[in-house]
Order: structure tokens, then sequence, then C-alpha cells
């Protein structure tokens, strides 16, 4: 007869295959000082990242590498088409 699982952690064990990774201790204590109360390191990784994705995608919108201000665009525009008068 199964039982039913005890904590968050028998939980997520039961839902998908886990995995150890060995990280030195001050990495550790960083992921730590990032966790909310109640969090496992899970959690807290899982969290780190949905936030990493979402500043990545952020970056690629905001980069204005390449782009031209409103005032250098029709500056460029009256260069190349210049109004007859």
């Amino acid at each position: 007869m199964k039982t039913k699982p005890n904590t968050q952690y028998e939980e997520k064990e039961e839902k998908e295959k886990l995995t150890t990774i060995a990280v030195p201790m001050r990495v550790k204590e960083g992921i730590q000082e990032y966790g909310l109360k109640g969090e496992s390191y899970s959690d807290i990784l899982e969290r780190l990242l949905k936030s990493a994705r979402a500043r990545m995608i952020q970056d690629v919108l905001m980069n204005d590498e390449g782009c031209l201000t409103i005032s250098e665009a029709r500056a460029e525009l009256e260069k190349k088409w210049p109004r007859s008068k």
C-alpha cells in the first residue's frame, strides 16, 4: 500500500526525478540568502531562474543598441528624401 507524501520534497520526488548537485559552501550560503521562510533550495533556485529569464527578456526588449531617436530618424529621412520647397 502506497503512503501519502509527508513533505513538499516527497511530493516533488513522486512527480519528477530528482538529482543532487555539488556546489561550494559559499554558493550554498548565497542561495540561502535568497530563501524565504519554508522554501527548499529547489524552490529558491526555481524562483531565481524565473526571475533571470524575465530579466533576460526585459533586457532584449529594452535594448536600444542600433536604435535612433526620433530626431535622428527625422534628420536621416531629410537627408535621403529632402522636402521640395
